[in-house]
């Protein structure tokens, strides 16, 4: 038995990941640790007046918040899962809570379509980053395959 780590944000496409990640826990009977990494960096692009610490403790509460819905579905599904909130940025946050947590597999969800953030040249670099730098084995999981009914409203 085994434990992966899916790195989550909420929307679309992180159901996708999840459930793609829950079917493959399924298959291989391993846990999960879904991970919410908080990166704040963006404040400092703006002038106006905020409170980092405010925003920071709201996004916080957000992560916590999809991690427990994720955690859920995968119980649902009979599958152990735990969560972690990380702060930061997402590659270091991966690789500290992959050695962290003793996974065996770190999974990264596939992009879906061309608006998407991660590009699929980037993510493989990524998973290759982790895997040299960890020992992890790090794979790209095809989220594209799980049909629309499956995916919450």
């Amino acid at each position: 038995m085994g434990k992966i780590l899916c790195a989550t944000r909420g929307g679309e496409a992180s159901y996708r990941t999840q459930e793609a990640v829950i079917a493959l826990a399924q298959a291989q009977d391993d846990s999960i640790v879904f991970l919410y990494v908080l990166d704040t960096d963006f404040l400092d692009y703006t002038e106006r007046a905020v409170r980092p610490d405010v925003v920071a403790t709201e996004l916080e509460h957000m992560g916590e918040f999809l991690l427990a819905i994720a955690c859920e579905r995968a119980e649902k599904q009979g599958i152990d899962a735990t969560s972690c909130v990380k702060h930061g940025k997402l590659a270091d946050a991966l690789k500290e809570t992959a050695v962290e947590q003793e996974v065996t597999l770190v999974a990264l969800g596939r992009p879906a379509g061309e608006e998407s953030r991660f590009q699929i040249e980037g993510l493989q670099k990524l998973a290759d980053e982790i895997t040299a730098e960890t020992g992890i084995e790090a794979q790209i999981v095809p989220a594209d395959t799980i049909p629309d009914d499956q995916i919450p409203n």
